[in-house]
């Protein structure tokens, strides 16, 4: 049965030092009030998995919570670089990271291999790049039905997906629309799922359209008003195009980083109050 808890007591639940967590939300609904609870916490030694890290994973990074990034394309959308995933490359700062490189497609490949059980997901992809040559755990095999050369990586079965969504109704389902990425294939590869929403209402279908994610996947449901901050929420609020441009500046020098961290994120009591600090500081 879905559990409803407030975020930082469904995260101490389910999000453990050493775990595997997927974060997932593609261009919007990216669970950045999940991501802060956990810097609040101080959960170390995470494995991180997700397409186009963002500032959800720079923040985690930089914060020290992960050990290994699983990942395809990591960046500032429509800005430049993540310092902190840079840095965590190229100096190991603040320590050393184990990275894992893949495609969107392998990643969602993969996603959809752990949803179905599967230890691998089999696809034609990488052929003719240089991807192999950077992730060992990219491998080819011929298909024992037409010879022809196939593409095998492992699929993901995290510890935790964490997604964010619209509503979720009283019984714990899930109704998301706009963009959508591979935040139903997580939640159904999961061994737990956290999913954050904007509202609890009565009830959720598809009949205005848009996914409905059932209730028996959900492990717990918690309300974050503005979660997605500063992605956008389809329906609730526009992206904050201004934060972006702003975290390059912030996110650039360590140790300038580490002191606005810990004066917005790790300060604040919870998600609420973080997004009045920067709001008062003009930072949205």
């Amino acid at each position: 049965m879905t559990e409803f808890l407030e975020l930082p007591e469904a995260v101490k639940k389910y999000v453990s030092p050493g775990c595997s967590v997927a974060a997932e939300g593609f261009t919007h609904l990216i669970p950045h009030a999940a991501g802060a609870e956990i810097i609040r916490q101080g959960i170390r030694h995470l494995t991180l998995i997700r397409m186009t890290p963002d500032i959800i994973f720079d923040q985690m990074i930089g914060m020290g919570c992960a050990d290994k990034l699983v990942f395809s394309w990591g960046g500032n959308p429509g800005v430049g670089s993540l310092f902190r995933l840079r840095d965590a490359y190229e100096k190991g700062v603040p320590h050393e990271m184990e990275f894992e490189e893949h495609g969107h497609a392998a990643m969602a490949n993969a996603f959809a291999a752990g949803a179905a059980g599967m230890p691998c997901a089999v696809f034609k992809g990488y052929r003719g790049t240089q991807y192999p040559e950077v992730n060992p755990k990219i491998k080819f095999i011929e298909c024992p039905f037409t010879g022809e050369e196939l593409t095998v990586i492992p699929a993901h079965r995290p510890d935790v997906a964490i997604i964010h969504a619209q509503r979720a109704d009283r019984q714990g389902n899930i109704w998301m629309t706009g963009i959508l990425g591979v935040q139903k294939e997580a939640v159904l590869a999961a061994a737990h799922s956290i999913v954050t929403v904007e509202e609890i209402v009565d009830s959720v279908d598809e009949s205005s359209g848009g996914t409905v994610i059932p209730r028996w996947a959900v492990d717990v449901v918690c309300e974050a008003r503005l979660g997605a901050f500063p992605s956008y929420t389809e329906g609730y609020y526009d992206r904050s195009n201004a934060f972006y441009q702003k975290w390059g500046e912030i996110s650039k020098e360590y140790d300038r980083f580490l002191e606005w961290m810990e004066n917005y994120v790790v300060a604040s009591e919870n998600f609420v109050h973080y997004l009045a600090k920067l709001k008062e500081d003009g930072y949205v």
